[in-house]
């Protein structure tokens, strides 16, 4: 009886040989995203609203949620750089501890959503039958429903808070990744490694994880990336209308509902944290299609 068992020498060299393939190909994405200044634009954008988010406590000046007496809508000056707001409360500071707000909540409601989605598409590809025909009327059902209407009705059951703010906005991102899941898995399930693979016995798991969702987890990175700047957005539109993340927490879209009565007597209240909005969704999308040129082997000149 014989047995087909790699030599330790070949085996270190096929794990050579994977290992320089993974660093070529990070090379190469960075070498064609970087490439294009309008990704670098978005790179430089994303980071820096990253690093105020997480050196927030450093950045600002006082305490975010501390009531100054008799400082109510105060100019700005030396003390309080863009003045303070109708309680009395630093506005620079609030605004810097927005953008730790504001990503929070839209980074995590993104990985949230596409998790379970890139999980459930796999699952559908995989199992087919009436699992498949179950999510996917499930999937056209949610997506029939304005998403608006959808979390403000979540929103009266489950509250504002941050957490419930997350899970809410990562309910509308899990259908299309769904979708778009599946289509790249039903691809990936008819090539012939895939079904060696599941013909040697391997678990459903070991086939997604394995083979699936390598193969397949390109273009949902690429919607992931370019997810996060709409659901911040629609964060700070709930906040706007008064029923998102609750005061006092300084999210952007509370204070711009606060200013809406003082745009003649301080302007910058409500105009710095739209800038702030404006410039981070940009900022997103910009590196979004620099990842999704990176990643596209069409559009770098591969075939």
């Amino acid at each position: 009886m014989s047995t087909n068992v790699a030599a330790p020498g070949q085996t270190a060299a096929l794990k050579r040989k994977k290992r320089d393939q993974s660093i070529r190909s990070f090379k190469r994405f960075f070498r064609v995203m970087f490439s294009r200044k309008i990704a670098i634009i978005g790179v430089i954008g994303t980071m820096f609203f990253v690093l105020v988010a997480v050196l927030a406590p450093l950045i600002a000046t006082h305490d975010p949620y501390f009531i100054e007496n008799g400082a109510v809508m105060l100019k700005p000056s030396a003390s309080h750089w863009l003045g303070t707001d109708m309680y009395g409360r630093d506005l620079f500071s609030r605004i810097v501890y927005g953008a730790r707000v504001s990503l929070l909540t839209g980074v995590l409601s993104v990985l949230i959503g596409t998790a379970i989605g890139t999980f459930l598409g796999m699952l559908a590809a995989y199992c087919g039958g009436v699992v498949d025909m179950v999510l996917m009327r499930l999937c056209e059902v949610m997506r029939a429903i304005p998403q608006l209407a959808l979390n403000l009705t979540l929103i009266a059951i489950m509250g504002g808070s941050m957490t419930s703010m997350v899970m809410i906005l990562s309910l509308g991102g899990i259908w299309g990744t769904l979708r778009m899941m599946r289509a790249s898995s039903l691809t990936i399930m008819n090539n012939d490694y895939v079904l060696a693979a599941r013909l040697s016995g391997e678990s459903m798991f070991g086939v997604m994880y394995k083979h699936v969702l390598p193969n397949s987890i390109s273009p949902i990175i690429v919607s992931a990336t370019q997810s996060v700047g709409g659901t911040i957005l629609m964060e700070s539109g709930l906040s706007f209308l008064g029923v998102g993340i609750k005061v006092p927490t300084a999210s952007w879209g509370s204070i711009i509902n606060e200013a809406r009565s003082f745009m003649t007597l301080n302007p910058l209240y409500a105009l710095i944290p739209c800038i702030c909005l404006a410039l981070l969704i940009i900022s997103l999308n910009l590196l979004g299609d620099g990842i999704r040129d990176a990643l596209d082997p069409t559009l770098r000149g591969e075939s």
